[in-house]
Parts: structure tokens; C-alpha cells; sequence
């Protein structure tokens, strides 16, 4: 699991509480020291997880607390929603509209997994009755259109690029007008992976964002690189304006805090996890399950699933007659089940 060694270490904090008898401003402090220190571990960025502390002191004022307040329940609501708050800038990412030529440019560091995120991506639109394509603007790095080339072939997507033209800039506008005037809705642009020190490949994306004026930018985040997440994602959104990110890289990796502090630098939502290798190994991203995952927690719609496939188990095993009762039933816990997938805030997570 994404950050399950983060995740271990803040609920092995969360459920000391459990065997803590009197609930004080002392015991407060020991569980937040252990929570902070897990992030910063998992390179997490100092000012973020200082930030964190000091909001959560601010809502469980032990003080200041009514008598029946559940001091165990505040604490844990209050991490919860606070490691949220991390990954989750409140922002809504730009949402394609059928009919009509999306184009979503995309950047980030070489090696991060971008050119395999295009076609991820085009895939899961063309999944859904989009259709899609892929334009390859690296002119750079050896073989990236050859990779791209393979990628889109295998996926079943149509694909642009060029092996003699030399500019980025005129390819992705020849691509781009020849699947607008194709009637493509999603056209990606994929970039030259870059550093923040190669001034000359960021003045090449800003010229290409300039030119192309795409409707979107995703920034593409290598999770695994650690503290260093921060300075790149910044760099880049002083180039261009990132209005999302996807993930990559994340499956057990320990350290992949440095993603989560990319968002703050970015301020931008992360709308996609690459769990895996293969084209359909992308994820939409949900910051409460996502972090909800990470602890180990199981949702209330989890249950629901659950005891909706026992109940049909046990009608068809008892071969009892399915009743108009029984339908209704079942239709109000499938719309449950619909409303608490596309708003996970209406369910609150079972927490210890």
C-alpha cells in the first residue's frame, strides 16, 4: 500500500490512546511527537507537519473541552482531517467537457513516469467513450518517440510526433491541429522530462504552453525522490500554471512524503495514482480514502457492499421469493453506495 509505513507508524500512535487512562495535555503531546516524527520520516516538509501540529492543538483544546466530549474520537477526527488537509489543497481540477478538444499538456521530471501517464490517461478516457490521442513534443531524450510510439500502439490509441522535425513547439502545434480538425475530445501533449537546473528544456515547456495554450497541465510526480519533490514541483509551477497532478511510484515506497509536499508547493489537487506498470494501472485519486488506506481504516461503504452481498447470498441460497420490498431495499442501498463513492465526506471512517 501507498505510505503503508507511514500509515502504520501514525495509527500505532492513534491507538496508544486506547491504553491511555487519563487523556491530558502531557498524553496530547507524546501522540502528536510520534505522528510528526512518522512524517517527517517519510520526508514530509518540516513547515507542513509544524502547520499540522498546531491546528490539531488548536481543535482538541483539552481545556477548554466540555465534560462528555470523547477526548479519544476528537484526537483521532483531528489527525485524520488534518492529514487530509496535506493532500487535498481544496482545489477543483479542470474537468473535460465531451464534444469538444481538450488539450492537457503534460511536464515533469525526467524518469518520473510522464510519457507512461499519457498513455495511461488517454486510455482511461478512451475507456470511458472519449476519443483520445497522444502527441509526443520530446525531442530530447533518444527514443521517447519510439516509446510513446509503442505505448499508444499497444493501447489502441492514435498517436503524433516526428523524427526529423527538431522543434517541440511546431510538432505539438501540427499534432494538436490535426486532431482538432480530426474531431478528437482528449489530445495529450507529452513534454521533455526535465530538471529545475536545465533553464533551456523550461524555457522549451514554456514556450510550448505559450503556443499551444493547452486547456490543463498536469505535473507528473516521481514519489520516490523525497525532499527534493518540493523544490522541483515549485520550479515548475513558476514556469508554467500546474493545474493538477497524477502520482507515480508510490506502491511501498516509505518515502513518499516528498509527494505530499509537493501539493502544498503546487497548490494544485493530485487527480491520479499510477499503481503499477500496465496501461490500466491508474487510480483515481480520493484524498479521505486515499488516506483512509493509508491507516488501515475501513469504510462505512465497505460495510454496506458487505452486507448487501450477504443478503443476496442468503435470498438466492434460501430460494425465497425476491418481493417488491426487497428490490426497494436494495435500490436505496445501491444509491447509498453510488452518492458515498462521489462524496466520501458523507461517511465518516471507522476509526478505533
Amino acid at each position: 500500500m501507498v505510505l503503508a509505513d507511514l500509515g502504520r507508524k501514525i495509527n500505532t500512535a492513534l491507538q496508544s490512546l486506547a491504553h491511555t487512562t487519563i487523556i491530558d495535555e502531557e498524553a496530547l503531546n507524546n501522540i502528536l511527537k510520534e505522528i510528526c516524527a512518522a512524517l517527517l520520516e517519510a520526508d514530509v516538509n518540516v513547515k507542513l507537519v509544524q502547520t499540522l501540529r498546531k491546528n490539531i492543538k488548536s481543535i482538541v483544546n483539552l481545556e477548554e473541552l466540555a465534560g462528555g466530549v470523547n477526548k479519544r474520537k476528537l484526537i483521532q477526527k483531528s489527525v485524520f482531517d488534518e492529514l487530509c488537509r496535506l493532500v487535498d489543497p481544496q482545489v477543483e481540477p479542470y474537468k473535460p467537457k465531451k464534444g469538444k478538444p481538450n488539450i492537457i499538456m503534460f511536464v515533469g521530471l525526467q524518469g518520473a513516469g510522464k510519457t507512461t501517464s499519457c498513455t495511461k490517461l488517454a486510455y482511461y478516457y478512451q475507456r470511458k467513450g472519449w476519443k483520445t490521442c497522444l502527441i509526443c513534443t520530446d525531442t530530447f531524450r533518444a527514443g521517447a518517440f519510439d516509446q510513446l510510439k509503442q505505448n499508444a500502439t499497444k493501447a489502441k490509441i492514435p498517436y503524433y510526433g516526428s523524427y526529423t522535425e527538431s522543434d517541440p513547439v511546431v510538432i505539438a502545434l501540427d499534432g494538436v491541429s490535426k486532431f482538432k480538425s480530426d474531431g478528437f475530445e482528449i489530445i495529450i501533449v507529452d513534454t521533455s522530462g526535465r530538471h529545475k537546473q536545465e533553464a533551456e528544456l523550461f524555457e522549451e515547456m514554456h514556450q510550448i504552453n505559450t503556443n499551444v495554450n493547452p486547456d490543463t497541465i498536469v505535473f507528473v510526480m516521481d514519489g520516490t525522490i523525497g525532499q527534493a519533490a518540493e523544490l522541483q514541483a515549485r520550479a515548475f509551477k513558476e514556469t508554467v500554471d500546474i493545474g493538477s497532478i497524477i502520482m507515480t511510484k508510490m506502491d511501498g515506497h516509505a518515502k513518499g512524503g516528498g509527494a505530499i509536499s509537493a501539493v502544498a508547493a503546487t497548490k494544485s489537487p493530485i487527480i491520479f495514482i499510477g499503481t503499477g506498470e500496465h496501461v490500466h494501472d491508474l487510480e483515481p485519486f480520493k484524498p479521505r480514502s486515499f488516506v483512509s488506506k493509508m491507516l488501515g481504516k475501513i469504510c462505512f461503504l465497505f460495510f454496506v457492499f458487505l452486507y448487501l452481498s450477504l443478503f443476496l447470498y442468503n435470498l438466492v441460497k434460501a430460494k425465497l421469493e425476491i418481493t417488491i420490498d426487497i428490490i426497494i431495499i436494495i435500490i436505496i442501498i445501491i444509491i447509498i453506495i453510488i452518492i458515498g463513492e462521489r462524496n466520501a465526506n458523507l461517511f465518516p471512517l471507522l476509526l478505533p
